[in-house]
């Protein structure tokens, strides 16, 4: 960063290459369409560019190369802290090659893979930051997007298009990984908090069906997420201190000359912090988490580009009861629960360039995750007895290639094979009776493996025409399933600024491994595993889209879609109506056959005005319907078939100071859905057994009232000569409304009572970056 005359300055450069072959682009030209005069350049041997003394703010990049479609990157923020890094992609045209091809349309949103048709969008870093409430979890800000949804306010689960949580797919560098939240339930997608820092961050796609060939194990939707590169010329640090976590990021190049570069970043919680001085904000429970992440970039002259990557975290909860007999008043005032969760994820990548617009991929990753809780009711001696504790522990060892072949400006395939060598150790035990008589639900431990092999192809019709179609094959050796998946995507550019699409595909997911080893006690002593031979869970997506780029900067899109669910996992017990398609985590000791199905049909609508002229806007609707059918052949609504959605977000920044470098940011978030769905309790034999009983035939029957939340975020940049100050306040459900839960029985009253979400939460937050 440079003063000049008094104007605060920053660097802005990066690498443009193509977006199929990830071969560099020489000579493509650069312009920052925002500055007066206009400033530029062209890139080098290798594809990158620097842009020097650039005044900070906003500005909007234009890159040009022959015969390829110009790229425009509107609105990029500047601030004097750290230069911008950009990586951009360009799209070969099939015009004649002489000619400069111009398109109107701005990138915004648009996937980063090219193989995705549609269904999907791009999370930029700067969207998590900005987005109300979103407190920079990129997850939160996927709430905000067409026909995604939570049941929670304090959880980032998602919910996509009336599915369970449990089917979405997380990817980290290309790569699955276990659920990378703290407080994540075992099973589960989503937590309290992601261990993904913002620091660490980089554009990625998010996907809600139909998605591409090379995504496997997925059900609903994947969040596939990129790490971002250090700074492999300048060593930039960032501070963060705020209610959530105290965070600390670090980046810079190994050395001077060379391309490479690491990037590192570490969190821990405020709450734990104040809690050890004597501090306790968080109510009966003590919340504690740390997470630590990192990304080496290591490009070599002849050998290709290695990567090695790692994310880990760690989290618990203990809530004990008061060591005073006088003050207990009812049965759970005499418990001590201890939870905790954890996940870890590390590999190494080798991307190799071949000649003739072509690369080869692969990588090694090895990832495990730890869910283990505890609970024990207290004698009047304050002596501990078992009521309930499991300990599932995860350990995943992948190996991957993936082959990208160019063949020209219609043609590219892409194919790859993914081994997963599947660790498990898993206990469970628990009691229902005041004998603390135990039983022992899960204990096993092995390994078993999971092949999945694919291919895709994108083929350019014609000018306006695009056809991405491909294979996905799923085998999993603990019981032999196995599915073959055929997707397929086509859009048609109608006109320079409508496109119509329509896309299918066919999904799978397998389940934990503790539901596969439920066991089951026989009458001559041995035992039975009902569940080792559940196969995956399927569905048929369909898609129809039209996109109108109405103008250069508001963008609308309509999508329509119907899901066909089978294969679903429902109770062996008729009498019992519950599915998988309910299910938030992934345990249950119940017997399990795959006769269920399932269907989710809709339609969604996205306007968005991109943030040009210091304000933006984003409204996202949805109208939906989520049912399944239960082992007796039973038709009820799913857990989270609210019927209609709606989220409205908009945001403005103020220029202030002196030489208006400073930012003043305001952000607003209006949520209305339909409210949770929920089932009866019969009271009568609920008294009578002294624990929750269920009317079955009654399945989701109940619905809460309608779910409304509005969330405002205020945020302050001041740019220094070497530094920039950023304080943000975000205050979710800021008219602190209790919206309902559920309702359960109360053990210790015998009457129904109803549950409530969270009310206000105040996220205060302050970063340096320097």
């Amino acid at each position: 960063m440079q003063a000049h005359a008094q104007t605060l300055t920053q660097t802005i450069r990066g690498r443009v290459l193509d977006k199929e072959s990830q071969e560099p682009l020489i000579g493509a030209s650069i312009a920052i369409t925002s500055t007066k005069p206009l400033k530029g350049t062209i890139t080098d041997s290798d594809g990158y560019f620097k842009i020097e003394r650039v005044p900070v703010g906003r500005h909007t990049l234009k890159i040009n190369y022959l015969g390829y479609e110009e790229q425009v990157l509107p609105e990029l923020l500047l601030g004097s802290g750290k230069e911008l890094v950009l990586n951009i992609g360009l799209i070969e045209s099939i015009r004649q090659m002489n000619e400069v091809v111009i398109t109107a349309e701005q990138e915004k949103g648009v996937p980063i893979n090219e193989m995705a048709t549609l269904s999907a969008r791009s999370i930029s870093v700067e969207e998590t930051k900005r987005y109300a409430a979103s407190i920079n979890d990129p997850a939160r800000a996927a709430q905000s997007y067409a026909g995604v949804g939570s049941t929670d306010d304090t959880s980032n689960e998602i919910v996509v298009r009336g599915n369970s949580p449990r089917g979405v797919l997380w990817r980290i560098e290309g790569v699955e990984v276990p659920n990378p939240n703290h407080f994540g339930e075992e099973g589960a997608s989503g937590g309290g908090i992601s261990i993904l820092s913002v620091n660490m961050l980089d554009n990625s796609d998010f996907y809600t069906g139909a998605f591409p060939a090379e995504y496997g194990n997925a059900l609903s939707g994947v969040f596939d997420i990129n790490l971002r590169r250090g700074n492999n010329e300048k060593r930039e640090y960032a501070v963060q201190a705020g209610v959530l976590g105290l965070d600390f990021a670090a980046e810079g190049p190994f050395k001077a000359g060379y391309k490479g570069s690491y990037l590192v970043n570490y969190r821990y919680s405020t709450l734990a912090v104040l809690n050890k001085l004597g501090v306790n904000i968080a109510g009966d429970g003590t919340l504690d988490f740390q997470d630590f992440s990192y990304k080496l970039h290591l490009p070599t002259t002849k050998a290709g580009v290695f990567s090695v990557w790692g994310i880990g975290g760690h989290s618990q909860q203990n809530i004990e009861a008061e060591r005073d007999v006088t003050k207990w008043q009812n049965r759970w005032d005499n418990y001590d629960d201890k939870f905790i969760s954890s996940m870890a994820a590390t590999g190494i990548s080798h991307t190799y360039f071949l000649p003739n617009n072509a690369y080869l991929e692969s990588a090694i990753t090895f990832s495990g995750s730890r869910n283990e809780y505890r609970q024990d009711s207290l004698s009047a001696e304050y002596n501990p007895n078992l009521i309930y504790r499991h300990q599932f522990n995860n350990i995943t060892g992948r190996a991957s290639i993936l082959y990208n072949q160019k063949f020209n400006a219609r043609h590219t395939l892409r194919t790859g094979i993914i081994y997963s060598n599947l660790g498990f150790d898993l206990f469970s035990e628990g009691t229902n009776n005041d004998e603390h008589d135990l039983q022992r639900y899960v204990s096993n431990d092995g390994r078993t493996g999971l092949w999945q092999a694919y291919g895709q192809w994108k083929y350019r019709l014609a000018e306006k025409w695009t056809l991405n179609t491909g294979l996905h094959a799923i085998s999993l050796a603990l019981n032999g399933n196995t599915s073959v998946e055929p997707r397929s995507g086509l859009k048609w550019n109608f006109s320079p600024t409508q496109t119509l699409g329509a896309g299918f595909g066919v999904h799978s997911r397998h389940e934990s491994m503790n539901l596969y080893f439920a066991e089951k006690p026989l009458s001559n002593g041995q035992l039975s595993y009902p569940n080792k031979e559940l196969g995956f869970t399927k569905a048929k997506h369909y898609v129809i889209s039209y996109d109108n780029q109405l103008r250069e900067d508001l963008r609308l899109k309509v999508e329509s879609y119907y899901q066909s669910l089978y294969n679903v996992p429902v109770w062996a017990d008729q009498t019992n109506t519950e599915s998988a398609l309910n299910a938030t985590d992934g345990f249950t000791i119940d017997s399990l056959i795959n006769t269920g199905s399932g269907k989710n049909y809709g339609v969604e609508m996205t306007l968005e005005k991109f943030f040009t002229k210091n304000y933006y806007f984003l409204i996202t609707g949805s109208l939906y319907n989520s049912k399944y059918t239960a082992s007796n052949g039973q038709e009820f609504d799913t857990r989270f078939n609210g019927q209609h959605l709606l989220n409205a977000l908009v945001g403005k920044e103020f220029k202030v100071g002196n030489q208006k470098a400073n930012l003043i940011g305001v952000n607003f978030r209006l949520n209305w859905a339909g409210g949770n769905r929920y089932t009866p309790v019969d009271l009568e034999k609920s008294r009578e057994q002294n624990k929750a009983v269920y009317v079955q035939d009654k399945r989701n029957t109940l619905q809460a009232a309608d779910y409304f939340r509005t969330d405002i975020r205020v945020s302050y940049r001041k740019n220094k000569p070497k530094a920039s100050y950023i304080l943000s306040l975000d205050l979710q459900n800021a008219t602190n409304r209790l919206n309902v839960y559920s309702q359960y029985f109360d053990l210790e009253t015998e009457t129904i009572k109803t549950a409530t979400m969270s009310g206000l939460i105040p996220v205060l937050n302050y970063r340096v970056e320097f």
